[in-house]
Formats: structure tokens, sequence, C-alpha cells
């Protein structure tokens, strides 16, 4: 049985991951502080064992015995990584730099480091893993730097893989509607209007979580590591660079057809000159893989879910706000310890 611990377990991706690698008979040890709740995984026989512990503080003997290491642990996406520029750096950088190391010192077999194509910036070309970064934000710069760091950890023992992901989109436990596809949908089906921002020609990759999270087993169980180690890949598919005016179309289109509500797209701003397009062939031509999931289909998926209530929008579905909310209650929290408990009132 090959065991596989995940960092950021209980996130977006992590929470649609974790039950895939259950499935295919992997054990996994689930770590992450678990800000948006425990019960986003739901446990497998004893196949499944949850960790709630900050990355910045793993300790090396829970790497012991451990096969893979699928890195997710993040602040995720700019405002987030700007609003708490600090704890980005700590976290996106050197926790997982140091996760690495523990894991390379442990023996692990192979690392996946979970970057992201924004780390291109905004560029006229269509850009490749050759292509020259440009982060722009703090969310980018710290996903750079942890690959310039993690990918010399790679050798014949230690399997070192980094995947830069599109802008990620559609269902999950941990739903997220700030993603770009995800508020999209969600403002259409609940106002009946789409803003989008001029002029419409701008490109963005995009990529569905399931397919994301596929794409991490294939990179674990794939055996000719010759191809793979110390490789970058983009993750996501070149059918997938979408104009936002399209995006929007494809929005408007199906809420419209599956609740028989009239859609109005906003345009507002000037025009937005921010477009890049990613190739996808790298990956294609190495594995073999492709993403099976368009816009389309997480579109229906995510109304499907609104639909039938499995998924709403709260405050823990806006990540910035969510972190805002509870770094309230950790100010609350440690007035109540200076002040010897005498705020509570309970």
């Amino acid at each position: 049985m090959k065991r596989v611990l995940v960092t950021g377990a209980g996130g977006y991706i992590g929470s649609v991951l974790v039950p895939k690698l259950l499935q295919k008979g992997y054990e996994v040890i689930a770590v992450d502080r678990f800000f948006f709740g425990k019960e986003k995984l739901k446990p497998v026989g004893d196949m499944l064992n949850i960790i709630q512990e900050d990355t910045r503080f793993l300790k090396a003997e829970l790497l012991r015995e451990v096969d893979f290491v699928i890195d997710l642990v993040a602040i995720s996406n700019d405002p987030s990584g700007e609003r708490f520029n600090e704890a980005t750096w700590q976290i996106n950088f050197q926790s997982r730099v140091r996760t690495a190391k523990l894991a390379k010192g442990q023996g692990v077999k192979r690392y996946i480091l979970p970057s992201s194509c924004s780390i291109y910036g905004f560029q006229e070309t269509i850009v490749d893993e050759s292509s020259p970064t440009n982060p722009l934000t703090t969310y980018a710069r710290a996903n750079e730097r942890a690959e310039q760091e993690i990918l010399p950890l790679a050798d014949k023992e230690f399997i070192v893989v980094v995947t830069r992901l599109s802008t990620v989109f559609g269902y999950s436990p941990r739903m997220r509607f700030d993603l770009a596809i995800n508020g999209m949908t969600y403002g259409a089906w609940k106002t009946g209007k789409l803003p989008l921002m001029r002029d419409g020609t701008q490109y963005r990759p995009f990529v569905h979580v399931e397919d994301v999270c596929e794409v991490m087993i294939e990179l674990l169980e794939f055996s000719d590591t010759q191809k793979i180690n110390g490789q970058i890949f983009n993750v996501g598919g070149n059918e997938l660079n979408y104009q936002i005016g399209q995006l929007g179309q494809i929005v408007a289109h199906i809420v419209e057809e599956l609740t028989g509500r009239r859609v109005e797209i906003e345009w507002y701003g000037d025009p937005d000159r921010r477009s890049y397009r990613v190739s996808f062939n790298k990956i294609y031509e190495t594995i073999g893989w492709k993403p099976k999931r368009n816009a389309e289909y997480g579109v229906r998926e995510i109304i499907h879910k609104l639909e039938e209530g499995t998924v709403e929008k709260t405050i823990q579905t806006i990540t910035l706000d969510w972190y805002t909310e509870l770094e309230k209650w950790y100010k609350i929290i440690k007035e109540v310890e200076m002040y010897g408990g005498i705020l509570n009132v309970s």
C-alpha cells in the first residue's frame, strides 16, 4: 500500500484530491489547519489520517514511511497574498521548501509542487515552460521562489515535479466563488447580471479541479521517472485558453438554458490589456495527459449544485473574506488571553 501526505488537504483542491486518492487505494495523511472545517474530508476505514497542523512547523517524523508528498498548502489567490503578505511568503514559499527538504531527508520517493501559471504575468505571446516568467503579485512571486528552491533537490532517489496550474474552476466540497468561472456562474445565476471588464478579448487559461487532481495522481504513478523528474509542467488545455468575452457568453447561455431566466452582460472599466495564453503541449507529449472537462461542463455542474442546494455563497466561499474574519477572531482570542479571560462571559 502506498502512503501519500497531502498538505492543504482541506482546501479547494485538497478536498477533491483526497477522496480520489482514497478511491485509488492510497493511504492518505491529510495535513491542514482546517480553517474551512474537517467535515470536508470523509474518513474511509483506516486509510485516512487527519492531522491538524500548521505546515510551517511540520515534524520530520510525520514523513517517515511516506512514499509521496503533494504540497498543496498555500495562501491562495492574489488578493489574499497581498493582504497577508508575510504569511504568504512563510507558507507558500518557506514552508514548502522546508517540507520538501524534510521529505527528501526521510526517504520520500516523489514530491509534487503545485505552482501557478500566474508566474508568467501578462505576456503578448503564447508562453510555455521555457518562457521567461513575470510574476506580478506576492502569490506569484512566492510560487516562483518555491520552484527555484525545490527543483534543485531532485535526484535519482527523490523525484520532484512542478505543476503550474491554470485558473481552477468547478465544484469542490470546500467551494470557492472567488475564482473566475465559479464567481461568474454564481453571479449570473443569482442576479441575472454578469459584469465583465472591457473589452473581452483578453485571454486566461483555465482547468477543472477534478482534472487537476487526476493529473496529480497520474504524475504519482507515471513509471518513466526520467521524463518527469526535475520538470515543470503547465496544467490545463490549449482549448481552455478562453477570452473573457467568450467565457461570459458561455456562462450566460448556459444559465439562460438551465433556468429560463435572461442574463445581461454588463461591461465596465477601461480595456484590460492583461492577456496571456499558455501552451500545454509539454504535459501531453510527456505523459499523454489532457483535461477532460471544459468551461461548459463546469458551469452546468455549479448550476446543478446551486439548484439542488448542495452549495451556496457564504463568507467561507470567498477566501479573502474568510481569512479576514478569522483574523478578527484571532485578535479577540488574544485579547481574552491577555486580560486573563475576563472577557469570557460564558
